[in-house]
């Protein structure tokens, strides 16, 4: 059931960017798992017979919902893998126009009818009949056999080059699917000179065999359109029951859309085709998760505990433009150097929608998680920039490319992504006016999703219309203290809201209510007298393990995640207390030296701990122990109140759970029923002492440093 009132919030952001004459389109890459399975293909693997099977029903499900054709194109292939992943799409016409109207892709004739796929598919009369459309769309059109046993046509523009000789070796070339993406990329250099060959054979599926037609690389919609009227014609004439399209990915402009379903490792990916507005968006967003819950696949994992992880693949966001050449980042070049410094300045855009693994040896680096010396060269990268006239898409790449990147060089992982900016070494899909930011975790609902792609659209629509050229801040400790705790990333978060309202782009209170709804990191919140204790799950920034430049060229990295942050955030329960400052909290008998805060709720005290809440197979410090359960003390020695709070990392009484928690409420409930409170009288309680300074920061103790003592 949709909320008017969000719907409402929507509109207005997007009247608010059409207002001001932006056009900035925003897509993203919905990640899900099977929350269920401890299989390894729903834990780390890429590729699964059964993750295939459910993104063909996902497909299917999609088509329904969407219609479009179905191309089943060649994918991305990781270093270490010996074959391109697969790739299922639906391509469609933007205007609604009907784009396939020939045999189904199996997937979908299965969902119609399990007689529909008929017989032995006839090759030859798809041959012919392919031949006789193509000669009638006005190409020269020669026919013959494979070597591999395929059949073969080649259709020719008639004013290209005709002599082509029957022994050239790329009319015999393998299938795109079946064979190793060159260093230089996917090529079709027969396309490339005016002539497409397409490659007829068929293929198994689910033990009955169906004819394939492998498509080259088309060089515009246009061409590709005609070619679906006639692939689509020649498979009625054969009278197919079912037709697979493969082969070379189709070309996509502001008229056209294209969604693919990838598998990555634990989730299947959906990149969805960008959108000129967030509605847009919301709207197949909401179709794509209801689609995926019906499959059980789900947009969080969830652990035994209650604890909340993201899917395992991210939610990426990209902002662009209708054509690359109208990206507001080519558009208007001191946008991206403005985005970095916002940015660099407010961590709540990189941290606060975090996936888990976040930091200078995460997925997604910040340019200041590489140290000053690298602070400082990208300063140095912004400051030129700014002295020269507005540069070209090339030059502004060239210039901040290289500073964009993790530890290892690798620009794929940082967290402002620009290798599709203009990058003339990424093939066919580098120069495409693209940023991406993938410091985001996969997002619980559409909404969710929706109200961050409104976020970021805005903030990058302000900085489209006006300067900010503050210095490049060095956040030093604190960017990885203070902007651990979400209480200071909510805080930076009003901050930016307040300029996006000051540049007439604030978003409605129903998009930020479901910004700041992000309840999956409460653990417990216990009550004494006039204040409340709230303790939350805070980020942590896990190392790497081993030689990272080893690990560097594979899909994922093995990390030391067994160190755990919590906040703990103690406020007056109804407004000003005259002894609030009186309330204490301590751990291990040692007074934690809350830091006294105010913000628009009120005032507040704030403080994290760090510990160890497992013994990795392989990570750092082995021989720490675990710290558990946490012990905190809240008290007021002047009223004689005291509560014990004990945080236990399972069970308090350590019997097994019976299963996975059902859903986030159960997860909940699981999350909550591991902090034990009791009642203590001050008068039986010995007065904490104060903590080492080696294991005290400005916001945290961390108390890996008392263990042993």
């Amino acid at each position: 059931m949709t909320d008017p009132t969000l719907e409402a919030g929507v509109a207005a952001h997007d009247q608010a960017l059409a207002d001001l004459g932006l056009d900035i389109w925003v897509g993203t890459e919905p990640t899900f798992t099977d929350r269920f399975s401890t299989t390894t293909q729903w834990l780390t693997a890429a590729l699964g017979d059964d993750k295939f099977a459910r993104a063909e029903t996902l497909l299917r499900a999609l088509h329904a919902r969407l219609g479009g054709a179905v191309v089943r194109t060649s994918g991305r292939q990781y270093p270490g893998e010996d074959l391109p992943r697969w790739s299922l799409g639906l391509y469609g016409r933007r205007d609604g126009a009907v784009v396939w109207n020939g045999p189904p892709d199996p997937a979908i004739a299965d969902a119609l009818d399990e007689d529909s796929l008929g017989d032995e598919p006839q090759l030859q009369d798809l041959q012919a009949a392919l031949g006789r459309q193509l000669d009638l769309a006005g190409y020269v059109v020669r026919a013959f056999a494979g070597e591999d046993g395929s059949l073969r046509v080649l259709a020719s523009l008639a004013q290209a080059p005709s002599d082509i000789a029957d022994d050239d070796p790329r009319l015999q070339r393998t299938c795109l699917h079946g064979s190793p993406i060159p260093a230089q990329g996917i090529e079709d250099t027969l396309a490339a000179a005016g002539h497409w060959l397409f490659v007829l054979d068929t293929a198994v599926w689910r033990g009955t065999a169906v004819a394939r037609i492998e498509l080259p690389c088309s060089d515009t919609p246009a061409r590709y359109a005609e070619w679906l009227d006639a692939l689509a014609a020649a498979g009625l004439a054969a009278e197919l029951g079912a037709l697979m399209l493969t082969g070379y990915p189709p070309p996509v402009n502001a008229d056209v859309w294209l969604t693919t379903i990838t598998p990555d490792p634990a989730v299947i990916e959906v990149n969805m085709a960008p959108y000129s507005n967030v509605a847009g968006l919301l709207a197949t967003l909401r179709e794509l998760y209801a689609a995926a819950s019906e499959l059980g696949l789900a947009p969080y994992r969830l652990h035994y505990n209650g604890a909340v992880a993201d899917s395992g693949g991210g939610g990426q966001i990209t902002l662009g433009g209708r054509t690359p050449e109208s990206s507001p980042f080519l558009r208007v070049p001191e946008l991206l150097p403005r985005l970095l410094r916002y940015t660099n300045h407010h961590p709540a855009l990189s941290y606060l929608f975090a996936h888990d693994f976040v930091g200078g040896s995460g997925q997604a680096v910040r340019s200041d998680e590489l140290g000053r010396d690298a602070l400082r060269e990208l300063a140095l990268a912004l400051d030129a920039l700014e002295r020269r006239p507005a540069p070209d898409p090339k030059a502004l790449w060239e210039a901040l490319s290289e500073h964009l990147t993790d530890s290892c060089g690798n620009t794929h992982r940082a967290e402002l992504n620009i290798e599709k900016l203009w990058n003339r070494h990424l093939p066919n899909r580098g120069m495409q006016g693209l940023v991406e930011f993938r410091a985001l975790r996969m997002q619980h609902t559409p909404e969710r999703t929706a109200a961050l792609a409104a976020l970021l659209r805005a903030t990058v629509a302000m900085l489209a219309t006006r300067g900010f050229n503050a210095p490049l801040r060095d956040w030093g400790d604190e960017l990885h203290e203070r902007f651990a705790l979400p209480y200071y990333l909510e805080r930076d978060l009003q901050a930016v809201l307040a300029d996006l309202a000051g540049a007439g782009l604030g978003l409605a209170d129903t998009l930020v209510a479901v910004l700041e709804h992000d309840d999956y990191r409460d653990w417990a919140r216990v009550r004494l007298s006039e204040c409340e204790l709230t303790i939350r799950r805070a980020l942590e920034f896990w190392p790497l393990v081993g030689d990272a430049s080893q690990q560097d060229g594979g899909t994922s990295r093995l990390i030391d995640a067994s160190t755990t942050r919590l906040e703990l955030c103690l406020r007056p329960i109804a407004g000003e207390t005259a002894d609030f400052a009186e309330w204490q909290l301590a751990t291990e008998n040692l007074r934690l030296p809350l830091r006294i805060e105010r913000d628009r709720r009120g005032d507040a005290k704030v403080f994290a701990l760090r510990l160890r809440s497992f013994v990795p197979w392989r990570g750092l410090h082995p021989a720490l122990p675990a710290h558990g359960p946490v012990r905190l003390r809240l008290y007021h020695l002047n009223r004689g109140e005291a509560l014990n709070i004990t945080l236990h990392e399972w069970r308090p009484d350590n019997e097994a759970y019976p299963g996975p928690p059902i859903d986030l409420a159960d997860a909940r409930e699981r999350r909550l029923a591991r902090c034990v409170v009791e009642s203590v009288p001050t008068a039986k309680m010995d007065l904490p002492g104060e903590p080492p300074q080696q294991a005290l920061t400005p916001y945290t103790l961390d108390l890996r440093w008392l263990a042993g003592r």
